[in-house]
């Protein structure tokens, strides 16, 4: 903000807030000159969501406290910080092997996002485990049964163990233990058991996990899997 925003700024606040308003034009001027060097490199407003009125009126809504600069400058800092996070670098227009043209157009870009002048640019996930998948990659994975070549499976097996016990038991048509909350470790579906390390004191000193599911969660995973099937063959009361 220049100085002739910092004004504005600073008149909309003494309308909200009349404790801001100095009548001394020395005072005044001084008040200007303070928000100015602490403000000056934040923007009035940006064309994606920061205003900083809007941040100025929140303080004064939920705060007793008279406003400073420094309640203007954290949200703005936040705002710049969360555009940050949310954006995923796309690749450069410029020749690769240019590299100063390739660093400063991803320098350039990184700074519109934080300023707010341009979108941030989010990488499309592929999936996004609990969020949900594609349909259209869905519809692919069952043409293709599975988005890992059976050759590497069998190769990432031995690195894996709880996984590939789970896939062979899958396979063979027996229950999915860890399709169910084991109700020994807490363990949540899809994650394996956990085996307590316990201390002198009766004290959890460490939880490993385990590569084979503890038996009372099999026992539950068998008897959801069954519960569907006898429900089938009930027969229906007249």
């Amino acid at each position: 903000m220049d100085r002739r925003e910092i004004a504005a700024l600073l008149a909309y606040i003494g309308r909200l807030d009349p404790r801001t308003i100095r009548t001394d034009q020395g005072e005044a001027r001084d008040q200007l000159a303070q928000w100015h060097e602490l403000l000056g490199d934040v923007p009035m407003a940006t064309p994606h969501g920061w205003d900083a009125r809007v941040a100025a009126r929140q303080h004064i809504r939920t705060s007793p406290y008279q406003i400073l600069p420094a309640d203007v400058a954290r949200p703005w800092e936040s705002y710049r910080r969360d555009r940050l996070a949310r954006h995923s670098d796309p690749t450069p227009s410029a020749d690769p092997d240019d590299q100063a043209a390739w660093t400063a157009e991803l320098v350039g870009t990184r700074r519109a996002v934080a300023a707010g002048i341009a979108q941030p640019a989010q990488a499309r996930a592929i999936t996004s485990g609990r969020a949900g998948i594609d349909p259209r990659l869905k519809a692919r994975l069952r043409e293709v049964g599975s988005c890992i070549p059976p050759a590497a499976r069998a190769a990432l097996a031995p690195y894996r163990p709880a996984r590939a016990a789970r896939e062979a038991t899958v396979a063979q048509g027996q229950p999915d233990a860890l399709s169910v909350r084991c109700e020994w470790c807490l363990a949540q579906p899809g994650e394996p058991c956990r085996r307590r390390r316990m201390g002198p004191n009766a004290g959890v000193l460490a939880l490993t996990p385990r590569a084979t599911p503890h038996p009372g969660r099999l026992d539950l995973a068998a008897a959801q899997q069954a519960q569907p099937t006898e429900q089938v063959q009930q027969p229906a009361l007249a």
